[in-house]
């Protein structure tokens, strides 16, 4: 493993229109620098020729306040703008990353630059192209606020345990509002982690919160399409179809959060990427079908008024999905024995 590389902000070689300690998102332009070349694996990192100014705005992010920049380190400007992975292939020898704000009209793009950065590359399709627009645009404007994203998880948890009651009807037009607060619900639930990844506020507890709620909420929908479908037709059984769809539901979380999130993560390591240390085809599948975009299927199901539809999927399909997880990880174990 190569050792850290030293980094040193510097004064950009033509006067910028903006100081350092200008907000951008929530955070000092200087001190998301700072913070995302520290998250990127820089160390130790120096700020040269500080102002007051800027000595406030870097407190307590472990930089060095230094008059001339250290024999060796990367120098980077401290005007441009750049994300966490700008960084990481900064610290692996690329030049020219991130985007240069030499006036207020440049900050608008910088901004559009590190919003594009928080899209995960596992997002699904409709994640991609319509959650994450209007979550990314929910977002931006919530960064410079004092609204937290544990706060937001518990406003996306509440938005969807509400939608929840809707399947109560067989009616398409109640289950489609329900449905569509279950799209809601998924998008608004993207902006917690998209605050805490513009702040760098990511946490244990909230990543915790943040799975347990998205499962709270899944379980909430398909009972209330199992009371609702058992009423209509005067039967007891749709709650035993409902049932199966929970309880495959909580052993799938149960064993992914004790697979891959029992364990402590490094310092701003999300706490839940994959359903897999190792990659497998099995396991790119299983992942394609722990996304979000089930959803817009709930959704067209409901406009006419056949979300009992999937809740049948879900009897099925959640039980199989965990004895996939266990497949996969009992695969895993037998490589690790062998290796």
């Amino acid at each position: 493993m190569s050792p850290p590389r030293s980094l040193a902000l510097v004064a950009p070689p033509e006067p910028a229109g903006v100081p350092p300690e200008t907000v951008l998102l929530g955070l000092p332009i200087i001190r998301r620098t700072v913070l995302s070349a520290r998250r990127a694996g820089f160390d130790p990192i120096a700020v040269v020729g500080a102002t007051p100014a800027v000595r406030t705005a870097i407190e307590r992010t472990g930089a060095e306040l230094v008059a001339q920049a250290p024999a060796g380190a990367v120098c980077l400007p401290w005007n441009r703008i750049v994300s966490i992975p700008d960084m990481k292939a900064m610290l692996a020898g690329a030049n020219g990353v991130g985007v240069p704000v030499a006036s207020p009209g440049d900050l608008p793009r910088a901004e559009r630059h590190l919003l594009r950065s928080l899209v995960k590359d596992t997002e699904g399709f409709m994640s991609r192209h319509f959650d994450r627009k209007i979550s990314l645009a929910i977002s931006r404007r919530l960064a410079g606020t004092r609204v937290t994203p544990n706060q937001m998880t518990l406003v996306s948890i509440a938005i969807g345990i509400f939608g929840a009651f809707f399947f109560l009807s067989p009616s398409p037009a109640l289950q489609t509002v329900g449905a569509l607060l279950f799209v809601l619900h998924s998008i608004v639930d993207g902006c917690d982690g998209e605050l805490a990844r513009l702040r760098f506020q990511e946490s244990r507890s909230g990543g915790l919160l943040d799975f347990w709620g998205d499962n709270v909420v899944h379980c909430a929908i398909y009972t209330a399409i199992a009371i609702g479908w058992s009423r209509r037709i005067g039967e007891p059984w749709p709650l035993w179809v409902g049932a199966s769809a929970i309880l495959g539901n909580l052993a799938s979380a149960a064993f992914v959060h004790r697979a891959t999130m029992a364990a402590r993560r490094p310092e701003g390591g999300p706490l839940f990427t994959n359903v897999s240390q190792r990659s497998s085809r099995l396991s790119r599948v299983a992942d394609e079908l722990s996304r979000r975009d089930f959803i817009y299927l709930v959704l067209i199901l409901s406009a006419f008024g056949k979300a009992h539809w999937f809740l049948v999927m879900a009897a099925v399909g959640a039980p199989i999905y965990f004895l996939v997880l266990v497949g996969i990880a009992l695969g895993e174990r037998r490589v690790s024995r062998s290796a």
